[in-house]
């Protein structure tokens, strides 16, 4: 029954991408034309991907292509992110972009070539979250990079191409070791499958995971996560993400750290159940410890000398990518949901933080922190966002990311590595002195002259509200649909599938809330 929509959800950004590039030769309103068919194509991709969420909830899975695409519980929670912040920031660049034809930043031809890039960039992450075929993984994963480089380096200018090239060469360096990681588990799987076309498929591998040699599982797994932990921005191949970041359009660089990101680490957790189920968590477990760690200390120490504001929330996604891959080390029902809800949370706090440091570009053109006081009284609403953003990263009640911190450092106390989450608590507390500078330099002091005082449009500020809105939301309740959501990827996550029990258990109680205990995952 959901098969069709995840067919077109796919399909939708291509034929609008496409649609976008030929309205161009439009002479009249084309900007116009540009910006509806924009709309559409982000609209298209919330409705359908909603649509295939709820095949999930209903049926457990939805599948397409004869397996080739398949989205499980697991695969849902990135759905769930692209769509949303895919379609929020969408909306956001519109404004921001009429800002930069405004200034002369961008052309209006360039208009129609980013917003197609946009369609194209976001096919390919919704690519990444719905394969099933591992080689189709590392296909979407590459496709990702070549979608997002033009996007980095759409303004032309000297350090936006260097930035472009650079993420180019690493990302496509890095994305090569995933590539024979993906290779080796393929050809290991192939030799004792009774159908060897089956042994492309990540449902087919998990199944029959036990058969595999578990001497080229863990040579696997490390090409893995080297590869698509480059991608993902995982320390210490995280070298391209504070260049690429900095130099994009604001929206890019929010898809590039609420969602790129994400869709990364998903294949890496995709590779580690294949590796859990055949020779047991432990070995993947010690290596989340040792890289999450890594990446929540350096992003730390990167962040505390930040002076650009961009540069700032780049190496802040290298921090909550680690506190991610900690929760996935610290492992349990209790480590793997936290780092899933933390994978949400994340992803709406730092698309609400670099849509905001666009309006602080284009209030003050510029992102050196030095430069940018009183915001408070050139746009007050603007600074609000500015800080709800920022205490949101660093884990302060009411906001969501609190309740996801304190599940990963509770886990990881409960789960007996107490010196490891103080060492980690000691680096958290450099990011929320990192991040009180900013809100005390920024915010308040004198305006400077120049700046004009003036609140932005209700287009550009109303997505961002609703990133806002989120954030406070979800610190203050779960709804159920999404704690059942999280309960069954967290099954997946733990044994390769989810408890189909469960969502009958979740009608029958007509979307009561439903705890771990009930659901059979708790520790």
């Amino acid at each position: 029954m959901y098969t069709p929509y995840l067919s077109w959800l796919l399909l939708a950004p291509v034929i609008l991408s496409l649609a976008i590039i030929a309205a161009q030769r439009v002479g009249w309103r084309k900007m116009l034309l540009v910006e509806i068919l924009h709309l559409v194509s982000i609209s298209s991709a919330l409705v359908l991907g909603l649509l295939v969420l709820r095949g999930v909830m209903t049926q457990g899975s939805v599948i397409a292509l004869s397996d080739w695409l398949h989205v499980d519980a697991l695969a849902a929670v990135f759905l769930l992110i692209v769509i949303v912040v895919g379609f929020l920031v969408g909306v956001y660049s519109i404004g921001y972009i009429r800002n930069d034809v405004k200034t002369g930043e961008l052309s209006e031809d360039r208009v129609s070539v980013y917003y197609a890039l946009f369609s194209l960039f976001l096919f390919t992450m919704l690519l990444v979250v719905t394969a099933n075929n591992i080689i189709m993984m590392w296909v979407a994963v590459e496709a990702t990079t070549l979608g997002s480089a033009f996007l980095v380096g759409v303004y032309g200018h000297r350090s936006s191409l260097e930035a472009a090239w650079k993420y180019v060469i690493i990302c496509t360096v890095g994305v090569a070791f995933g590539l024979y990681g993906t290779i080796l588990v393929y050809s290991d799987a192939v030799n004792f499958m009774q159908q060897p076309g089956a042994a492309i498929l990540w449902t087919e591998i998990v199944k029959n995971a036990k058969a595999l040699d578990s001497t080229l599982l863990k040579l696997a797994f490390v090409f893995v996560l080297i590869g698509f932990g480059t991608k993902a921005g995982i320390f210490p191949m995280h070298a391209w993400l504070p260049d690429a970041h900095s130099e994009a359009p604001s929206p890019v660089s929010a898809l590039l750290s609420a969602v790129l990101l994400k869709c990364a680490l998903l294949v890496i957790i995709r590779f580690s159940i294949i590796l859990n189920q055949g020779i047991g968590p432990e070995f993947t477990h010690n290596i989340f410890l040792v890289f999450g760690a890594l990446s929540v200390a350096s992003a730390a120490l990167f962040m505390f000398v930040q002076r650009d504001i961009k540069r700032l929330l780049a190496y802040s996604s290298v921090e909550n990518i680690g506190l991610i891959v900690l929760g996935l080390g610290i492992g349990g029902a209790a480590g793997v949901l936290a780092a899933l809800l933390h994978t949400i949370n994340h992803s709406l706090v730092k698309s609400l933080m670099f849509c905001t440091s666009g309006n602080i570009l284009m209030k003050y053109h510029t992102r050196d922190l030095g430069k940018v006081k009183g915001m408070l009284q050139a746009a007050p609403f603007t600074s609000l966002l500015l800080m709800v953003g920022a205490l949101a990263l660093v884990g302060s009640p009411p906001f969501n990311i609190f309740v996801s911190k304190f599940s990963i450092i509770s886990a990881g106390i409960h789960a007996g590595h107490l010196i490891l989450m103080i060492v980690c608590l000691l680096f958290l507390a450099v990011v929320f002195v990192a991040f009180l500078r900013v809100i005390s330099s920024t915010v308040f002091g004198e305006l400077p002259e120049g700046v004009a005082r003036g609140e932005f449009k209700p287009y550009i500020l109303a997505p961002v509200a609703i990133l806002m809105a989120l954030i406070v939301v979800l610190g203050l309740y779960l709804p159920p649909q999404i704690h059942l959501l999280l309960n069954q990827a967290t099954q997946v996550a733990l044994v390769g599938e989810p408890m189909v029990d469960a969502l009958n258990l979740l009608a029958e109680r007509g979307g009561a809330f439903l705890p771990l205990v009930q659901l059979g995952i708790a520790p």
